[in-house]
């Protein structure tokens, strides 16, 4: 199966993007976890980098090498892995361009950014969301409509019981305020980003809508991925003597294991046989909107 120049799975340009964010991310993990000082942030924060990295890296760097040798195969299932995984350092990269301390990887950081938007986007395009349900078949969507909706209170409740008490005091919240930091691009990506991509997906999704599909596909991914961070982000916490609130660790740990128990049935669902069609053939995400 070829596309219009005689490609397998995805555009050369896609294959060489996601090779050089590989190297990158590489790169800006073991700069971050091994060089002393290379971090300039507040004390606070040193150890969730930390743990941002050491997922990146032992979890974000292989599932990244793996669903793109799939998905240049032709692979539907290593394409909609892929997309994800692009999804997470996409967000990842995007916070550490905006809210990292500037220090001598950040050139680094926002060449992530933009081959992750880039590829995140380009991919998104090309992806064949009929294609995708079709796939799928006939597998019950509760379970994955339930999920998003539940995701989305959960955050959100976590977010705005800290957001809301700042504000009617006239003060900071004190996640920004130990930090040190203007604001919090993590309250900006979630509330502003994530969450309304859940809503959607969770819609588009209880009408059949195929793009519905595809949403849920990505978003079980960044899911997973996040409650991972934010697990590793605790341990290394924890090691520096920082409290961690037992209730955020089980919520992130609930959050994590439901995604990776409904990312696996998801891809189970659409099976290895299923193939990407050419790229000339791909439904444009306007009719399906």
């Amino acid at each position: 199966m070829t596309d219009s120049r005689g490609e397998r799975g995805l555009p050369r340009s896609s294959l060489l993007a996601t090779l050089a964010t590989l190297v990158l991310t590489v790169v800006a993990t073991l700069v971050g976890l091994f060089v002393p000082g290379i971090y300039r942030d507040a004390p606070v924060l040193i150890p969730q980098l930390y743990g941002q990295d050491l997922l990146t890296l032992t979890v974000a760097v292989p599932a990244l090498a793996g669903s793109l040798y799939l998905a240049a195969g032709g692979s539907l299932r290593g394409y909609v892995l892929w997309l994800g995984v692009t999804g997470y350092l996409l967000y990842t990269y995007a916070s550490y361009a905006f809210m990292t301390a500037f220090n001598e990887l950040y050139l680094v950081y926002v060449a992530l950014l933009w081959l992750s938007l880039a590829t995140f986007v380009g991919g998104m395009v090309r992806l064949d969301a009929t294609a995708l349900k079709r796939s799928v078949g006939e597998t019950s969507i509760r379970s994955f409509i339930a999920f998003q909706l539940l995701f989305v209170v959960l955050i959100a409740f976590v977010w705005l019981s800290e957001i809301f008490p700042a504000m009617m005091a006239g003060t900071t919240p004190a996640s920004i305020a130990e930090a040190g930091l203007p604001t919090s691009a993590i309250y900006s990506l979630d509330l502003g980003v994530v969450l309304p991509a859940a809503v959607v997906s969770a819609y588009w999704l209880w009408n059949r809508r195929a793009w519905g599909y595809a949403f849920t596909a990505v978003l079980l991914v960044k899911i997973a991925t996040l409650g991972g961070a934010v697990l590793a982000m605790a341990v290394f916490m924890i090691r520096d003597g920082q409290p961690v609130p037992v209730v955020q660790i089980g919520l992130f740990g609930t959050i994590t294991l439901g995604s990776i128990i409904l990312l696996r049935r998801f891809l189970f669902a659409i099976g290895p046989a299923s193939r990407r069609p050419p790229v000339e053939s791909v439904t444009e995400p306007e009719s399906e909107v």
